[in-house]
Parts: C-alpha cells; structure tokens; sequence
C-alpha cells in the first residue's frame, strides 16, 4: 500500500498514456474550477475536543435505511475503460468490499446488468436526460430491474465543457493513429496491452443499449452530446419520478437557490458539484458553497458533495459543514489506473483508516456527531 492519494496519481501518471492521463486528470479551459476545488479543502481548520474517549471510533453512517462504513461513495466516472478493463466492475466489487455504494454513469464502459452480476453491493445509476425520453426511461427501467437502489439525476451538463486538454491530445474514439499518439503508445506497452486484451477503444455500452445506437464509439460520444435535452427544467423532475420507484437525488448544483427549486421539485437528495472542475470554468469550489446550501435544506434532504477529495480528514470537513457524504471521483481511478483492482480496494482503505485517525484527533467517537463546532471559525 502506498502512503496516500498523490502517490496513486503519480503512478497512474506514469502507466497510462498520456492522452488518457489528461482525460481523468484535466478540467474545463485553464482548470481553474479543478484547482479550486483541491485547494478549498486546505482553506478549513479543525477545532479538535481533548480528554475525549475515543479508544473506539465508528465511521459508518445510515442512508435510505442502508449502512455503509464510511460517509463516501464511488462517484459516477464515465469512460473508465480506458484505465482498466471492466473498469466497472472492479469499481463496484472495490465499493462493496469496502461497504460502501458505487454510483454509476451514463457513460460506463460495461453494461449495468454486468456490474450488477458482479457484484452484490449498493448500486446507484446516474443519468443523464437525452431529447428523446426514452433513452432515460429505457436506462431507468434497466436499472431498476437490475435492483439498483437510487437514482442521480445529473443537472450541469447541458453540453460539454471546453477541455483543452483533450483538444491539444487530439483526443477522441476510437483512438486516432497519429505518429505522436504512436510515440505514446509505445512508451506505455503495459496499458496498450490490457486495452487490446479488452477490444480496443472501450465503448459506450449501456447508452448504445438503450439508444439503439450501433458499436462504434465515435457515434455513441455524438449521439450522447446530440441528444442532451438543453430544455431540462425543475418541472421534468416529475417525469423522473414517475419512471423511478426510488430515491432521486440531483447532482450538480452550487447554489441554496436552486437546493431549494430541488427540495420543491421532490428530490430526495442533492449534489454540490461543479463535475469535478470538467464543466464550467471560474465556477465556485462545491466545498465552499456547501455551508449556505446546507443552511437552505439541511434537515429536509440530503445533501452530497464532491470536488477534489483527497484525504480521509476531507471528508471529515465535508461531514462539518453539513453533507452527509461526499463523492469520490478521480481518487479510486487513480487507484485503478495504477494497481487495477488492489488499487482500488487501497485508496479507499487509506481514506477509512484517515478519517478514523482524524476522528481520533478531532475528540469524535462517530463521523455522526461532526459539526460545525468542529471547525476553526475565521
């Protein structure tokens, strides 16, 4: 096991190809959004409790009538294939391990029945809502089917945000043979081989399922950003709840305002995101817009967040300041790009075994009884 996050990262770096590493790694434009996303993190200081027994410390908390060990999920990542093959699979065998919930994408790699035969844990789908209903409706009643337990509804991608990043690469699928990729490529012959052994350029399965949309990711990616419905309004979240039977909660937002249009709407649950930076650029921190948020509709729904988790103590803060749990993205990807399935299982260990310490040094005995009385105030 390695000492922390960044040193997963730094392996990831170093086996993926360069273009692929981007892909995970990079956010929208200058990457601004991502940058403040890590660095808000840094911006809280604890206010820890002395003479505090806490020779025993429980970090498990309870969500829709489930417990899970720790108040963090496996976060919906989309193209994961190009890390790992049945990248998903591994993602949610690891989450469950770990007792906790995997959330998957839209954009998975691997079909959700397949995810679900392997593995018997917590599944969630995220969603997104193309122009043609049915897509969704279709995706939904897979899901349920499938025993997925919860539905999130993802609100901030009405198109793709610039990443120049990608552009500079030349990134698309399938992969274009350019003599620099080529040059790449054959700088990191461990990677080439698993992606041959999968089939090549991974493919967007579950939409081509549930579009009709032949294998060829090239048109799978463009009917995806063809179809995104950019008329998406409060009232449709109606028309989800009729298809899903259980909970729904929307991912996406950054401001009280619209916490509240969601709790008036009749979800069950929120997001504080900004996509992990990939979105739109300059947008705030979720980490700091969390405190107002929860102010709004804390009591009345449950609020997530995500944007640039790195530590156990991270989830800590995100628990103080009034979230029920966070979503984890781009860690246990760095942890499957660099050691596959023991990454995974790894980097979410040393974010439990984290949070148990700060617990510990905090005077916490349970990662329920955080709050704001835990926080330096400035």
């Amino acid at each position: 096991m390695l000492p922390a996050i960044k040193d997963y990262r730094a392996l990831a770096r170093r086996r993926l190809s360069r273009f692929a590493f981007d892909y995970l790694e990079g956010g929208a434009e200058d990457g601004r959004s991502m940058a403040r996303n890590l660095a808000s993190w840094g911006d809280v200081t604890f206010l820890p409790r002395t003479m505090v027994d806490v020779s025993q410390v429980d970090t498990s908390i309870e969500l829709f009538g489930r417990k899970q060990a720790m108040p963090a999920f496996v976060g919906p990542t989309g193209l994961n294939g190009l890390y790992w093959p049945q990248a998903e699979q591994v993602l949610a065998r690891a989450a469950h391990a770990a007792g906790l919930p995997f959330v998957m994408s839209t954009a998975s790699t691997s079909l959700l029945e397949d995810v679900r035969a392997a593995s018997p844990g917590d599944l969630w789908l995220q969603l997104y809502v193309q122009k043609d209903r049915r897509i969704a409706q279709s995706m939904m009643a897979r899901a349920q089917a499938a025993g997925f337990s919860a539905l999130m509804l993802t609100v901030d991608t009405m198109v793709h945000g610039k990443r120049d990043h990608d552009v500079r690469n030349g990134f698309r699928m399938p992969v274009p043979w350019t003599p620099r990729l080529l040059a790449d490529l054959l700088s990191h012959p461990r990677w080439c081989l698993r992606m041959l052994r999968q089939g090549g350029s991974p493919q967007l399965v579950n939409l081509a399922r549930s579009a009709g949309v032949e294998s060829n990711i090239q048109k799978q990616a463009a009917a995806m950003s063809r179809e995104m419905d950019m008329a998406l309004r409060w009232e449709d979240l109606a028309w989800v709840r009729r298809h899903w039977k259980g909970p729904v909660i929307v991912k996406g937002l950054l401001s009280a305002d619209d916490a509240r249009r969601a709790l008036q709407a009749g979800a069950d649950g929120i997001v504080v995101s900004n996509h992990g930076g990939r979105q739109l650029e300059c947008a705030p921190a979720p980490m700091a817009q969390l405190p107002q948020i929860a102010d709004a509709v804390h009591g009345k729904m449950h609020i997530f967040v995500d944007g640039g988790v790195r530590r156990g103590s991270d989830i800590a803060k995100a628990r103080a300041l009034g979230a029920d749990a966070v979503l984890l993205g781009r860690a246990p990807l760095y942890g499957l790009a660099s050691r596959g399935p023991q990454g995974v299982a790894e980097v979410l260990e040393i974010l439990r075994t984290e949070l148990e310490t700060t617990l510990r040094l905090l005077g916490a005995p349970q990662a329920t009884s955080l709050d704001a009385s835990f926080l330096q105030k400035h």
